[in-house]
């Protein structure tokens, strides 16, 4: 590849074979203009070739169009046997049109494939093909990702692309077609050229576990827990001088280095804290440090364990992001949605113990972790209808739910399959299962379904899917305008066994088309942008044998369904790209923020930057509170930012049905949906602001924008305040609600996530009173309460 952003990249042939067969090496040749434009018509001209966009071409317009090609690409033939069989085009995006659609960086690569005409099969071809072009572009040391711009409607290459790890951003309005925009980072071909094959890699491969890993990711889990344990009023150390603090244990001391900021946030230095032990220094462990404050952390005996299991879970997952994957903010600043998915250091601040996963083994983890960023297909089974609670938004049909996501094919293929058992389709309901949950849960607990053909198991599907931080959710990857999945997974994480109840699959869409309505029919919020992701379909399996015999909520009640959610994908146009907001609270292995990167980028100042931010993310959830009783659980990983020039436009909300609530028990709506209908004191409601919100997100990032751009914690609560009030005075008509529940008063009550944790790990909230099932510890001065208007406060 040249350095220059014209000309066309030059990758070396010298020497490259892929051996598809023993007896069928391929290799690469230029493309000769003259010579070669007489069977490159020919395949241009085939039903197959439509997506390249010739058909009907003669040869003289080949050569027209190739010689021009030429002065910009890199065109190689590949040849088997000395004839050919697939043509390839390297360009560079600098000097193609396609830089007018994304910001093209250093380093990036343009491809195109186009196979022949089949002559003698070789079992798959395409797919080794594809990715031997790959391999050589990537051969090139230069070349730091591989740019497509596939058309929409070719469902073929999307498979290819996603086989091969590319990870899509966004649609492209071409002249020429509608497309999508996917990248290959080198460091993604990597990990996908070491282990895509589940069930392939090798389980003793511990590589990543080195004893510098080991004493980072301990470092970083002890920092966290030394800084929301004061947070939550867990610890109280002792203030010696110049910020360091002290906090004794039995039989010796922690000390570290730390700023308090507003919110009690202990902004810690990691490589201040040092340990003593009977007067000697010790290594930093966290399986140690929670042994050592048990009786502060209230854990019981019998928590302890199950407790310390999940501790060092985390501290794996910890090491093994500290060495797989790029992770720095200059690679992610402008990755595509799923790169940064993988990529993220955690998903929920707060949780000490946000990894645990038990279930998982080594080779689960390789397959099915979101850090691994790898994509698999999840397994369907046919469930008797009778035994099935399905349900549907109003938009949408059966049919058209697995004609859009399975196509015609598999549909006859699994028709066909029931129909060799004497079944028949229209007898069954089709649930895609997580591939863990299918080995390790139903293939193994639900023998007397399958016997008795009450299930039925009919492969995997053809898209391939790619787990997000939340771990149960599948985004597809093969086709990203399709629906997210979302299964049952019984592994036990973070307070819960992530099972999905049969019951509540009945009202999930009516859930999410009524809160869809309310929002399109809002003026404020339809102005806003503010949108949510809806479940539009629902399935959930309820076992003959077991109803009735174990108590109701049981995770044995909850193996079995599944939802399917929309894509944010093709809401996007133009240059806008998609970003869990998780992400600003993203650091690299270096510790810088993303989300001081992304200011800096937009280059706006720093305050007008947020003024963007608070807009599109608080004033649509503040209005959802205020005029509608609304609430979600709006923490980085259920709000997805749309971005342009790094900058917030709007957000989009997701996992709603589980997450959301009515906070007023007399509101009025139809029995579908009344279970979304909760009584809550009224001093609790306003905690759905001030504490998911306040302490779950804004305390994290306005300590980022602190410690590393200067940017003052008052300014950011002022900001966030301007916010409120700004909002307030757009609505006039809510002026009894905003007295009601005051968001200005000077202190809250201080909710702690990691003492329901602590207190029961194994079901942290009572899902029938959550409120009820908070753990409190006194109050939390209102950051924003020095800003209120005077003339209302």
């Amino acid at each position: 590849m040249t350095t220059a952003t014209t000309g066309a990249p030059k990758l070396v042939l010298s020497r490259f074979r892929l051996c598809l067969e023993a007896t069928n090496p391929m290799s690469l040749r230029p493309f000769e203009v003259a010579e070669d434009a007489l069977w490159l018509q020919q395949w241009l001209n085939m039903d197959y070739a439509a997506f390249w966009g010739m058909q009907g071409c003669t040869v003289d317009e080949v050569i027209t169009e190739y010689t021009r090609l030429a002065g910009h690409s890199q065109i190689l033939v590949a040849e088997i046997d000395g004839q050919p069989r697939a043509l390839f085009e390297i360009y560079h995006p600098a000097a193609d049109p396609l830089s007018q659609h994304y910001p093209v960086r250093r380093g990036d690569i343009g491809m195109h494939i186009l196979l022949g005409p089949p002559t003698r099969p070789i079992a798959g071809f395409g797919t080794a093909v594809f990715t031997a072009l790959i391999a050589f572009i990537f051969r090139h040391p230069d070349v730091a990702r591989i740019v497509v711009e596939p058309d929409a409607d070719n469902r073929a290459i999307h498979r290819l692309n996603a086989h091969a790890g590319f990870r899509y951003q966004g649609v492209l309005r071409l002249p020429h077609k509608h497309a999508y925009l996917a990248f290959l980072y080198r460091h993604q071909h990597s990990m996908m050229t070491n282990h895509t094959n589940p069930r392939t890699r090798d389980t003793m491969n511990h590589h990543f576990l080195t004893p510098a890993n080991w004493h980072q990711a301990n470092r970083q889990l002890i920092t966290k827990a030394l800084s929301e344990g004061c947070h939550e009023r867990l610890f109280a150390p002792t203030p010696l001088e110049n910020g360091d603090y002290q906090l004794d244990f039995d039989q010796g001391h922690y000390r570290f280095n730390a700023e308090r900021l507003a919110l009690e946030h202990w902004v810690i230095d990691p490589d201040s804290i040092e340990k003593h032990h009977q007067q000697h220094s010790a290594p930093l462990d966290a399986i140690a440090f929670i042994g050592e404050f048990q009786q502060s952390l209230g854990i019981s005996d019998a928590q302890l364990p199950l407790y310390l299991e999940e501790i060092a879970s985390t501290l794996r997952a910890g090491a093994y992001k500290l060495a797989h994957g790029d992770r720095e903010v200059d690679t992610l600043l402008d990755a595509d949605f799923q790169t940064l998915e993988a990529a993220m250091s955690e998903g929920h601040p707060a949780f000490i113990a946000n990894n645990g996963r038990i279930g998982f083994g080594q080779q689960d983890f390789l397959d099915y972790a979101p850090e691994t960023g790898n994509v698999f297909q999840p397994v369907w089974l046919a469930a008797r209808r009778s035994l099935c609670v399905q349900s549907f938004s109003k938009s949408l049909s059966e049919s058209q739910l697995f004609q859009q996501e399975l196509g015609d094919s598999l549909l006859a293929q699994f028709e066909q399959q029931l129909a060799s058992k004497q079944l028949q389709l229209s007898d069954y309901c089709l649930i895609p299962v997580h591939p863990w949950q299918w080995h390790n849960k139903i293939a193994m607990g639900f023998g007397a379904d399958l016997a008795n053909q009450d299930l039925v198991y009919l492969g995997s599907g053809h898209d391939h899917y790619q787990p997000q931080q939340s771990i149960r959710t599948l985004f597809n990857h093969t086709a990203p305008q399709k629906h997210y999945v979302k299964t049952a997974l019984s592994i036990l994480n973070m307070g819960f066994v992530r099972g999905l109840s049969a019951d509540y699959m009945d009202a999930t869409p009516a859930i999410n088309d009524w809160i869809a309505t309310l929002i399109e029919h809002d003026p404020f919020l339809h102005a806003n942008g503010f949108s949510v992701l809806r479940e539009v379909a629902a399935v959930g399996y309820r076992r003959p044998q077991w109803q009735g015999l174990v108590p109701k909520g049981d995770a044995q009640l909850k193996m079995l369904s599944a939802l399917w959610r929309e894509s944010p994908q093709p809401r996007l146009q133009g240059q806008q790209r998609l970003m869990t907001m998780a992400g600003l609270l993203h650091c690299g292995n270096d510790g810088r923020s993303l989300a001081v990167a992304m200011i800096r980028a937009s280059g706006l100042e720093t305050a007008r930057w947020l003024e963007h931010y608070l807009d599109a993310y608080l004033k649509p959830l503040l209005h959802c509170f205020y005029a509608h009783n609304l609430v979600f659980m709006p923490h980085g990983e259920n709000l997805i930012l749309v971005l342009d020039n790094h900058t917030p436009q709007y957000c989009l909300m997701k996992d709603i049905a589980e997450e959301c609530a009515v906070l007023n028990k007399d509101a009025v709506l139809s029995p579908t949906i009344a279970r979304i209908a909760v009584d809550v004191p009224d001093d609790l409601k306003v905690l759905s602001i001030q504490t998911d919100i306040f302490d779950g997100f804004f305390r994290y990032l306005s300590a980022l924008l602190h410690r590393q751009l200067g940017f003052d914690q008052s300014q950011f609560w002022r900001l966030v305040a301007d916010c409120i009030l700004s909002y307030q005075a757009s609505q006039p008509q809510l002026a009894d609600q905003f007295q009601r529940y005051d968001l200005f008063g000077a202190h809250f009550d201080h909710s702690c996530l990691n003492r329901l944790q602590l207190a029961n790990n194994q079901q942290m909230v009572d899902l029938a009173d959550p409120a009820g099932s908070l753990q409190f510890q006194g109050q939390l001065t209102n950051p924003i309460a020095a800003f209120a208007a005077t003339e209302t406060h």
